[in-house]
């Protein structure tokens, strides 16, 4: 076996519980196989008030069962549009130097995100001379021409010294590709487990959560945010007159929130199921009972909540993005829509509702294909384990 240093400045905490679950995941599918593991999770110095001063009771260290998180400290500030690079040169100095004082040294560096993770670590691996992974999960490197000239100089950098490029979707490998040596980027998908999912509780689900049995539940997980399509979702409500159909939105924050409870409230619709964040057993509940998940995305990796959608025997309306026609197979397992037009989204969502009877058969396949194609966060944690030994052996 060998030992591993994580970096993963999206990960959930005390604070914000479910803020990067997936990096929780990862990382926690790894230390199962038996990586020794250490890991990093930076937080900004918090402010003495304001929306953020919660942040200073943040533990130093938080146990997160398979390992523990350590917090270093590292100076953000906003907005992120001016000062980003200034964020990713502080978290090269200071997170280091933490590393160095705290851990013995790793095997591996394993970082969670291309910027700020990867480019912050590069400090830490020239040091110590250690194979570098970084995981592209889509925002980085979708977004890249968007970002300064300084932070494309930054990730350009971290790509080009990483050992190891590791991308959640082939969409995004060949995005990788153009900015670096074609060798190092490999396409690892993540996944879900499908034994986590009570789908065969989905009538006792229903009752307990006041569902109608007859009803088909149309379920959104993400941000409340323009780029996850929540504004398309906003226009095509109105427009859906079947009562039997049940939206519910699970979300973490986002400007669209309140326009969202807004016009479910004008329609005659119960905000009620509009939740801000739910606990994962929670979740994996209104997954099971659910009958088309929505995510008309403007850009996305391999959303993990598809992987969730065809781990409960759930059909996808989705917008063919990034890595999302890799998942979805259209007319097979879902619907794929062309990202921000609410028509489309509207002509497709009609004809899921108008037939429960294909909606479940989608269902069904999209289940048959995850375990066809490996996705599970076991085959996940598998994958990236032969990478590492690759480099070290």
């Amino acid at each position: 076996m060998y030992s591993l240093l994580a970096s993963a400045v999206n990960h959930p905490d005390t604070i914000e519980r479910y803020n990067g679950l997936f990096n929780h995941r990862i990382l926690r599918s790894l230390a199962e196989t038996g990586v020794e593991m250490s890991v990093v999770s930076p937080r900004p110095f918090a402010p003495p008030i304001g929306p953020y001063s919660a942040y200073r009771s943040l533990p130093d260290v938080e146990d997160w069962g398979a390992y523990a998180v350590h917090h270093p400290r590292f100076w953000y500030l906003l907005p992120k549009r001016l000062f980003y690079g200034f964020a990713g040169d502080s978290f090269g100095k200071r997170v280091p130097q933490y590393a160095n004082r705290t851990f013995d040294v790793p095997d591996v560096v394993h970082a969670c995100h291309v910027y700020l993770d990867g480019y912050g670590m590069l400090p830490y691996v020239r040091e110590h001379d250690l194979p570098l992974f970084v995981v592209a999960h889509g925002t980085i490197l979708n977004s890249y021409e968007d970002f300064s000239r300084e932070v494309r100089r930054n990730v350009r950098e971290t790509v080009d010294e990483a050992t190891g490029v590791l991308c959640v979707s082939d969409a995004l490998a060949e995005r990788a590709r153009e900015l670096t040596d074609s060798s190092t980027v490999s396409t690892v998908p993540l996944g879900a487990d499908p034994e986590r999912f009570p789908v065969d509780q989905r009538d006792t689900l229903r009752r307990e959560l006041g569902v109608a049995a007859d009803a088909t539940v149309v379920l959104f997980v993400g941000h409340f945010l323009e780029r996850k399509g929540v504004q398309e979702m906003i226009d095509v409500i109105p427009r859906i007159h079947d009562p039997d159909t049940v939206f519910v939105f699970v979300g973490h924050g986002g400007d669209l929130d309140d326009d969202l409870r807004r016009v479910l409230t004008a329609v005659g619709r119960s905000p009620r199921l509009v939740f801000d964040g739910l606990p994962p057993v929670a979740l994996r509940r209104w997954f099971a009972l659910a009958d088309v998940l929505w995510l008309p995305s403007h850009t996305e990796g391999r959303p993990t909540v598809i992987y969730e959608a065809m781990a409960s025997e759930t059909a996808v309306l989705a917008s063919s993005v990034g890595g999302i026609p890799e998942q979805v197979v259209d007319g097979e397992t879902g619907l794929l829509v062309p990202p921000r037009d609410a028509d489309e989204l509207h002509r497709a969502l009609q004809s899921l509702l108008a037939d429960r009877e294909r909606v479940r058969a989608m269902g069904k396949r999209g289940l048959e294909r995850l375990r066809e194609r490996g996705w599970t966060w076991e085959a996940h944690a598998e994958r990236v384990r032969r990478h590492h030994l690759a480099a070290i052996e």
